[in-house]
């Protein structure tokens, strides 16, 4: 078993396609092809159903794809550990945000990291807080800003990095428009429009309703907090979103508290039993003293 199939057996599971694998990798996808049926036949089992139109994970596969991520993260870590020991930080890194982490200043703390960190690459993804609190279990991710709903996800360790209240903005001439604050009761009887389901605010949103005895109907979903008030503004419903993005449109929209009262929170994410590498230490710990 070499490294370079490991890698070819990564590629091809997360993009489904050998030709998308073998583009990734910058090799052709004959290449990619035959050492994957290498590998499949030093293990004696198939990795990947090539029978339907898409390529899919065997059982086998399955089971084999985060040992094989496991061992090229140990490879990266040890050629990370070398170059930390001759005075350089250099590796590559991954993070995570949700698209509702605006009131954290990402442009600037990426922008600092890569100052101090130069021979570090990094890369960013936008996703939902559950999808990314798995990413960060499976080693696809080092670190996230992900929103809290119902404490820390298992297998990880959390900083708040923002804790801010939950509120409902309408339309300036909505019927709640000359109220300032509206009971969970309420909000029951309107159509909704937050994020979806697997964000920390939408949980928080959830976990509130049902403490009450109540069901919220929820009548639009957006991923972007900003898409949620310019919907509000149409008359489209009542959106729920942070305190700050409400005082952001506080001229358009009209506000109200929530009783009781709901929080939000977002924290930076990382595993609990710690970084891959130097370069993933070296961002956790940008992240924390920064963030």
């Amino acid at each position: 078993m070499e490294l370079h199939q490991l890698e070819y057996f990564v590629a091809v599971a997360e993009e489904a396609n050998f030709t998308r694998a073998a583009a990734r990798m910058h090799i052709a996808q004959p290449g990619v092809s035959a050492q994957i049926r290498r590998l499949e036949r030093e293990l004696g089992q198939a990795l990947f159903d090539r029978s339907g139109r898409t390529v899919r994970l065997t059982g086998v596969g399955e089971a084999a794809l985060p040992h094989a991520r496991a061992a090229l993260a140990a490879v990266a870590a040890v050629r990370e550990t070398v170059a930390e020991h001759e005075g350089l930080v250099r590796g590559q890194v991954a993070m995570g945000m949700v698209t509702s982490a605006g009131p954290v200043a990402l442009p600037e703390f990426l922008a600092g990291f890569a100052e101090r960190y130069p021979g570090v690459e990094i890369t960013l993804s936008e996703a939902n807080s559950d999808l990314m609190a798995d990413a960060l279990r499976e080693g696809r991710l080092d670190v996230a800003v992900i929103g809290l709903a119902d404490g820390v996800p298992a297998g990880l360790t959390t900083q708040i990095v923002l804790d801010e209240e939950l509120v409902a903005v309408t339309a300036l001439r909505d019927e709640f428009a000359d109220r300032a604050s509206l009971t969970l009761a309420d909000l029951a009887e309107r159509s909704l429009i937050c994020l979806p389901k697997g964000t920390g605010m939408r949980g928080v949103l959830e976990r509130g309703f049902a403490a009450a005895g109540l069901r919220a109907r929820v009548a639009i979903e957006a991923s972007d907090p900003n898409v949620l008030a310019k919907l509000a503004m149409r008359g489209l419903g009542v959106a729920m979103v942070p305190e700050s993005l409400a005082r952001y449109y506080a001229e358009e929209l009209h506000t109200l508290r929530l009783r009781p009262q709901l929080r939000g929170q977002l924290a930076l994410a990382w595993r609990s039993d710690g970084p891959a590498g130097p370069a993933a230490r070296a961002l956790i710990e940008f992240a924390r003293s920064e963030l």
